[in-house]
């Protein structure tokens, strides 16, 4: 009888115990910031690939050369886009931690044991430059998902011309010109009957990096998400932040009121005691 009655408190014990490690978990937060490194890790890595992959087929097809010095062509705009790349991977990983780190002094135990914290004038400013942050690299990252759609558009036009078999039809060309790429006086072209037009449409580089391309706009898309969660789970921890401290200031009064009405009842007593002596 007495094992039984062990094992029910034990069950019991672990249940409480993961009832409270779940209660304690930001879950919004929490999923916002696993969204936020699957779209950035997305988006940077496929992008990264796919620049490379756009190099590739400008060298081999196009014959693009690479300009000698520090002169800024196509090439070395790919080059600074890997940097911004790399640094964006970095940013957004410190970026998560501080936010998920935010979300978990706000939930359950945590909030509970480090309450004091939450309630001063110096969280609630955390958490509102923290909404400012996240605002701020929710519009990042809407021009950077508006970036990527223009090489997903450009290659798309391409890829269409590939698939539709218009290798017969010469008046299709691709102008490197058209999309900024090579200097106006530079005609660097490919005609759908020409041979390196049907060598590129045959090789798996093009339909490689488009595609490489669409999975990086997708994770911008992702990041995109991953901020509007963020923003509407600090919005919430921010309300609460608010009242938290409304009702600290109402409990501080209330306790230095009760403290006043029984030191005037002390006082009372002890002089109706003194008197009574």
């Amino acid at each position: 009888m007495e094992e039984n009655m062990d094992e029910s408190q034990s069950q019991k014990g672990c249940k409480e115990c993961c009832e409270r490690c779940v209660g304690s978990l930001p879950w919004a937060s929490l999923i916002a910031t696993i969204l936020l490194y699957m779209g950035v890790a997305l988006f940077c890595g496929c992008g990264h690939e796919a620049l490379s992959g756009t190099v590739t087929i400008l060298q081999n097809y196009f014959e693009v050369i690479r300009a000698p010095g520090q002169t800024l062509d196509v090439f070395t705009i790919i080059d600074i886009l890997k940097y911004i790349i790399y640094g964006l991977a970095a940013g957004f990983f410190v970026l998560g931690v501080l936010l998920l780190v935010e979300g978990f002094f706000t939930t359950g135990a945590i909030r509970d044991l480090y309450g004091e914290f939450k309630i001063t004038a110096c969280g609630r400013c955390l958490t509102a430059f923290l909404m400012f942050l996240a605002y701020l690299f929710f519009l990042v990252w809407l021009g950077v998902t508006a970036f990527t759609s223009l090489p997903v558009f450009m290659y798309f036009n391409v890829w269409s011309m590939c698939q539709n078999n218009s290798f017969n039809d010469v008046s299709l060309c691709v102008d490197l010109r058209q999309f900024g790429a090579v200097p106006i006086s530079e005609e660097r072209k490919l005609c759908a009957g020409s041979e390196k037009f049907v060598k590129m449409c045959e090789s798996n580089e093009l339909d490689l990096t488009f595609h490489l391309f669409v999975c990086a706009l997708a994770g911008a898309g992702a990041a995109v998400i991953a901020m509007v969660h963020f923003l509407m789970a600090l919005a919430a921890n921010w309300g609460y932040l608010k009242d938290a401290s409304r009702m600290q200031k109402y409990e501080d009064i209330k306790s230095k009121e009760e403290q006043e009405l029984h030191d005037i009842h002390s006082t009372r007593s002890k002089e109706r005691l003194n008197a009574y002596t």
